[in-house]
């Protein structure tokens, strides 16, 4: 029998809707054992999450969710069991936020040459205390009625190849790996098959999780979101054959944001008992 767990979820620490203690309300009403929190660019919601939980049936795991890039592609780089302590560590977290900041301010200028008018008050409020992302955009789009939804404005606007998008401060997917296991972390790769250059040439994930292994990369995400069975298989090979730990998880960040709701799809009991072993060895 498989554990319900999830290990890819995100708060308003982030772009998620759910605060951490209404993440953590709502992991329990799921029946969820298991829990990490893995925000983008931030630690900021771990503790609250943990706190929340104390006492209860659900453990928490402290993460996080590293946007990097690679020529004509991002890659995300996760972290689970980070010393959210870890000064350098939050250095660079910081840095990475701050980048957002004028990444969002230079959006909503673009946005504005579009026609489409926006302030980046609205958006830094719908954001909150939160890291500011592209989502709180597409957000402000959405009450504007530019367009219907979060899915219409990254695809007709804010994804990568799109006529707002603003490049900011990444790392490459080396130097996150990097940046994790110096923070005591372990490093995973997140949903692989996102990484498309869009230029025809294709991607070699085999040869990209070689070179990321040798920096010490420990898992790579293989049951996420609405992967299809072909897709798990195929990524659990890879994982195989670099004896690389297949993690997963929802990528929730709200209900309806995403196919994919909390604590989907089924992450096989091995794997987590593979990460606690990683973990008690470090």
């Amino acid at each position: 029998m498989n554990t319900k767990v999830d290990l890819h979820a995100h708060t308003t620490a982030s772009d998620g809707l759910l605060t951490p203690s209404e993440l953590v309300e709502l992991a329990l009403a799921y029946g969820l054992r298991l829990l990490a929190i893995t925000d983008h660019d931030s630690t900021e919601g771990v503790a609250a999450a943990l706190n929340h939980a104390a006492g209860t049936s659900l453990e928490v795991w402290p993460g996080v969710e590293i946007s990097t890039d690679v020529p004509r592609a991002e890659v995300h780089m996760l972290g689970y069991f980070v010393d959210i302590e870890d000064s350098n560590f939050q250095e660079v977290l910081s840095r990475c936020r701050d980048s957002r900041i004028w990444r969002a301010q230079q959006m909503v200028l673009k946005l504005g040459e579009l026609g489409m008018s926006l302030t980046f008050e609205r958006v830094r409020q719908i954001a909150g205390t939160g890291s500011i992302g592209r989502p709180h955009v597409a957000q402000a789009l959405v009450e504007k009625g530019y367009v219907s939804n979060l899915k219409e404005a990254f695809d007709l606007y804010l994804n990568r190849n799109g006529p707002a998008y603003v490049e900011r401060f990444k790392l490459s997917p080396v130097e996150a790996v990097q940046l994790i296991k110096n923070a005591g972390g372990m490093p995973v790769l997140a949903h692989p098959t996102y990484i498309n250059p869009g230029d025809g040439s294709g991607f070699d994930l085999s040869g990209f999780v070689h070179e990321l292994t040798q920096t010490g990369l420990v898992g790579m995400e293989c049951h996420y979101g609405d992967y299809s069975p072909e897709t798990v298989r195929g990524l659990s090979k890879i994982a195989r054959e670099f004896d690389l730990i297949p993690t997963g998880g929802s990528d929730f960040h709200g209900r309806g944001v995403h196919s994919a709701d909390l604590g989907e799809p089924i992450i096989p009991d091995e794997s987590i008992e593979r990460m606690r072993a990683w973990r008690a060895a470090q």
